[in-house]
């Protein structure tokens, strides 16, 4: 993929971010790019049983048709994925990770994909909590063969961007914002939502984020400039401000969902948006460079209660009752021995279940942990 190509598609991604409409021409943009032929984008609320996103391209009715008859065999491996994989950025590729006999003999193959010339299919995760579920899912012809490493790292230097756009389409209650009523449409949002230029000057804030202002909620503003109370989180904003205005495309993770808040606090969480890319975003307001989109952590935004909070940790890594329990204290900041007094165990303990979580989750001191935890959307 040209860098050419790849700034065009991570331009039609964020565009899809403020318009979903335009998801299906940016996923057969995205399929073209690495020789794939069919596409799903899919953005559930599993407690309410909602599906917020369900666009496809290269499927037809018959697929979708087809591949809902199917969706018990495909979540059973797709769960069994999730027990084992090392990360959410680690696609699912059924080429890799089924065997050729159960290729043969699976009904959802033989069914589905094979009368659609399907050989092959990537799962490519943007969120995964007990109660919200995105995905990408990737078709790959008989034409063009077997899904290999130079489609799943094109694939890895767009996951960032599409997980920005999900996490902000899911932010918005709006479907399309024309600038003639800009400031109407934004103050609708239930997130806060603030526009800066490149420097960080602020042009526009809606209601909520003058609330979040007004009341020193995680953001502040310093002669005009926006930043953020925690010193680590100002400087992560500012920079995702001065790239969002340069190079959305070297954007990357830089300014996805940013945490706002210190440790023991409520947590909320930025999302920088790019506004230089495309008409579309440039209409929203002609001078700015960024949104900041400021909201709780998507797990909060679904109201997890204490026992489906620790069942996300434990599925995600892997984690006993107990250490997913020794987990949920930790994540609310106020040290080990609190979490063992909460508990009613000894410190010694809360130092034996960490050690095992360090072990499982591949960090090595207490805030990498916490912060691994929040990103994870658990927060």
């Amino acid at each position: 993929m040209s860098p050419h190509t790849l700034s065009e598609l991570i331009a039609s991604i964020y565009d899809c971010a403020l318009e979903p409409s335009r998801w299906e021409r940016t996923l057969t943009e995205i399929t073209q790019a690495i020789s794939s032929e069919s596409a799903i984008l899919s953005l559930n609320d599993l407690r309410h049983d909602r599906i917020l996103i369900e666009k496809s391209v290269g499927w037809g009715e018959f697929g979708m048709d087809e591949r809902q008859k199917h969706t018990s065999e495909i979540h059973a491996r797709l769960n069994e994925w999730f027990a084992i994989a090392p990360s959410l950025d680690e696609p699912f590729v059924a080429s890799r990770q089924l065997k050729s006999h159960y290729l043969e003999e699976s009904r959802y193959v033989q069914c589905c994909l094979k009368p659609l010339g399907i050989v092959d299919v990537m799962h490519q995760f943007l969120v995964h909590t007990p109660y919200h579920f995105s995905e990408l899912v990737i078709g790959r012809h008989e034409r063009h063969g077997l899904i290999t490493d130079h489609e799943v790292g094109e694939m890895a230097l767009l996951l960032p961007h599409l997980r920005r756009a999900i996490a902000i389409s899911d932010a918005l209650d709006v479907r399309a914002i024309e600038r003639e009523r800009m400031a109407d449409a934004l103050d609708a949002v239930r997130c806060g939502i603030v526009l800066t230029n490149g420097d960080g000057t602020i042009l526009h804030v809606n209601r909520s984020a003058d609330h979040m202002l007004r009341k020193s909620a995680g953001i502040q503003e310093a002669g005009g400039i926006l930043s953020a109370k925690v010193p680590a989180a100002a400087q992560e904003l500012r920079k995702a401000i001065r790239l969002a205005a340069r190079d959305e495309a070297m954007l990357g993770k830089t300014g996805l969902a940013i945490r706002l808040t210190a440790s023991g606090e409520p947590p909320l969480f930025a999302h920088v948006l790019p506004m230089k890319g495309s008409e579309l975003r440039t209409r929203l307001q002609p001078e700015a460079a960024a949104a900041i989109f400021i909201g709780s952590s998507m797990a909060a935004a679904f109201k997890l209660t204490p026992a489906e909070t620790k069942e996300c940790l434990g599925r995600r890594f892997r984690l006993t009752k107990a250490e997913a329990d020794v987990a949920f204290e930790i994540l609310k900041g106020d040290g080990r021995e609190a979490a063992a007094a909460r508990l009613g165990i000894a410190p010694t303990t809360v130092r034996a279940h960490l050690s095992h979580i360090y072990e499982k989750t591949g960090v090595r001191r207490q805030a990498e942990l916490v912060r691994l935890l929040m990103e994870a959307g658990a927060g």
